[in-house]
C-alpha cells in the first residue's frame, strides 16, 4: 500500500468520530445531553447567551463585575451581590451590588455571607459558591492560587426562586467564576510580561553593562603579561652578557616587584567585580521574582555602611580615581552600628547605580575653600515622624559636584527610559534611577532629588526600625 493511500485513510479517520478526536466528540455528546436534561427555558438560555456575549464585549474586570449582577435583574428582577476573596487578607469582600454598582473600596461581607462549597439560603438570600478553575499544569507556578474559593454570589429574594431557578443559577455562577478567573489570569500574565520586560532592563543595566568592565581588566592583565615576556628576554640577555649582569638584575628585580603589585591589584579588582556581579545575578534571577511577577525581597539585618555602601564604593573607587573624582566619606557613618532590615543584594544595586552615575556625570566646580574640584560625597540623616507619627525615617544621600539638573527634567527623573536633555549624547540606558525607585519603594521607602550649592543630591528614605530610632535620635 502506498504512502499516499495511508495518509488519505488517516485524514478520513481524523474527520470522523473516533481516532484522536474521540475524546472531544464524547465530551460534546455529554454536554449536549446535559443541556437536554437541564431543559432551561428560552429566557434562561437567553440569560446565558447575553452573559457570554457581554463578557466578550467588555474587557475590564470592573465591567465584568457589573455584568454579573445586572443580567439576573434585567431578566428576572432578582437583586444580587458579588463577593470575592481578597488574595492578600483571605477575607470575603463585597465588590459589586445590583443596586449600588461597584463597591469601591471593597467592603467586608455581612455576617450572613460565608464561604461554603454548597449553596445555602440565609436571611432571605440564596448564596452560591464561586469556585476557581483548577489549573492542571503544576509547573506553571504563576497560577498556584491560595484557595479553591473565588467568592460567593448572593441572589434575593430567595422566596421568588423555584428549585429550577436555583439549579440554573448554580450553572450561571459557574460561568461567573470561569470568566473572572480568566480575567485575573490575563491580568497576571500582563503583569508578568511587564515585569519580565523591566527585569530584562535591570539585567542589561546592572549586569551586562558592568560586565563590560571585565574587558578593561583583561586588557590590563594582558599588557602586564606582555611586560613579563619582555623581562624574560632581558634576563636571557643578562645571562649572555656577564659584565651587565648586576645592573640588569637590579632593574629586572624592580620591574618584577612593580608588576607583582600591579597584577595583584588587578586580581583584587577582578575578584571584587566578580563577587559584585554574582551578588547582582543572585538577587535578580531569584525564582520568587518569576513566580510572583514582581521583585520579591529577601531581607535581613545588615550594617548599611559596612555591608552595602563600602563594598560598592570599593568596586567603583578605581573608576572614580581615573576621572579625578575625590570621595568625601561622612564622619557620622564610620564604624556605625545602625542596622536596617533590607534586601542586601537589591540595595547594593541601588548604590551601584548611584555610583555609576557619579562616574559618568560628576563635573568640576569652583569651591571657594578647596579650589577647583570634582567630588562625590555620601551620608545619612535621621528624620523624625517622616512616615507618620512615631514612624521615623533615615535619609541616605549621594551627592556629586556639577551643574544642576534642568528644572523641567526633574519631575520625570525616575521614569524608566528617561534621559536628561544635556546628557543625551552620553552612553546610558535611562533605567538606573527607575530601578532605584522600584527597589526603594518595595522597601516601603521614597526616592528624591534636590539641587545643592555645588551640585546634585540623589537620596532615598527608608523606614527606621523603632529600636534604632531610640538609639540614633535619643
Amino acid at each position: 500500500m502506498s504512502i499516499r493511500i495511508l495518509r488519505k485513510k488517516k485524514d478520513v479517520a481524523a474527520r470522523e468520530p473516533g481516532g484522536d478526536m474521540a475524546g472531544i466528540y464524547a465530551r460534546v455528546r455529554e454536554r449536549r445531553q446535559d443541556y437536554i436534561d437541564y431543559d432551561f427555558t428560552r429566557k434562561k438560555n437567553d440569560i446565558l447567551k447575553t452573559f457570554f456575549d457581554l463578557t466578550q464585549e467588555f474587557e475590564t474586570l470592573r465591567d465584568l463585575y457589573r455584568i454579573c449582577v445586572a443580567v439576573p435583574y434585567e431578566f428576572l428582577q432578582l437583586e444580587s451581590r458579588l463577593y470575592l476573596v481578597n488574595e492578600v487578607s483571605q477575607e470575603l469582600e463585597l465588590v459589586c451590588d445590583s443596586r449600588k454598582g461597584l463597591v469601591e473600596p471593597a467592603a467586608a461581607a455581612g455576617c450572613h455571607i460565608f464561604l461554603s462549597e454548597e449553596p445555602y439560603e440565609q436571611e432571605g438570600s440564596y448564596v452560591v459558591p464561586i469556585m476557581r478553575r483548577q489549573y492542571r499544569d503544576r509547573e506553571f507556578a504563576v497560577l498556584r492560587l491560595s484557595s479553591p474559593f473565588m467568592g460567593m454570589f448572593e441572589l434575593y429574594p430567595a422566596a421568588r426562586m423555584s428549585k429550577e431557578d436555583r439549579f440554573f443559577f448554580r450553572k450561571y455562577t459557574n460561568r461567573i467564576g470561569y470568566n473572572i478567573y480568566n480575567r485575573i489570569i490575563d491580568r497576571q500574565n500582563i503583569r508578568h510580561l511587564k515585569f519580565i520586560n523591566s527585569l530584562v532592563l535591570d539585567i542589561e543595566h546592572n549586569v551586562i553593562v558592568p560586565n563590560m568592565y571585565f574587558k578593561y581588566l583583561f586588557r590590563q592583565l594582558r599588557k602586564k603579561i606582555e611586560e613579563l615576556a619582555l623581562l624574560k628576554g632581558t634576563i636571557q640577555d643578562c645571562l649572555t652578557l656577564p659584565d651587565k649582569r648586576t645592573d640588569t638584575c637590579h632593574r629586572v628585580n624592580d620591574s618584577i616587584g612593580l608588576l607583582q603589585r600591579e597584577l595583584n591589584d588587578y586580581l583584587l579588582e577582578v575578584e571584587k567585580h566578580h563577587g559584585n556581579l554574582s551578588l547582582f545575578l543572585e538577587s535578580l534571577f531569584r525564582r520568587d521574582h518569576f513566580e510572583k511577577g514582581h521583585l520579591v525581597l529577601r531581607t535581613r539585618k545588615c550594617l548599611v555602611e559596612r555591608e552595602v555602601i563600602q563594598p560598592q564604593l570599593d568596586n567603583f573607587r578605581a573608576r572614580l580615581r581615573s576621572r579625578d573624582i575625590s570621595i568625601d566619606p561622612p564622619a557620622d557613618m564610620e564604624n556605625e552600628e545602625m542596622t536596617l532590615i533590607v534586601d542586601v543584594g537589591l540595595m547594593a544595586q541601588v548604590y551601584a547605580n548611584l555610583f555609576s552615575n557619579a562616574v559618568k556625570y560628576t563635573e568640576e566646580v569652583d569651591d571657594t575653600h578647596l579650589g577647583r574640584r570634582k567630588a562625590l560625597a555620601y551620608g545619612r540623616e535621621f528624620i523624625r515622624n517622616y512616615f507618620g507619627s512615631k514612624k521615623d525615617g533615615v535619609k541616605f544621600n549621594v551627592f556629586t559636584t556639577g551643574p544642576h539638573i534642568p528644572e523641567q527634567d526633574r519631575p520625570t527623573l525616575f521614569n524608566s527610559g528617561f534621559r536628561c536633555r544635556k546628557d543625551s549624547d552620553r552612553p546610558g540606558t535611562g533605567h538606573g534611577l527607575a530601578f532605584i525607585k522600584n527597589v526603594v519603594e518595595i522597601h516601603a521607602g521614597r526616592v528624591g532629588y534636590e539641587p545643592t550649592e555645588q551640585g546634585n543630591n540623589f537620596f532615598f528614605i527608608l523606614p527606621l526600625p523603632p529600636r534604632e530610632v531610640e538609639l540614633e535620635l535619643g
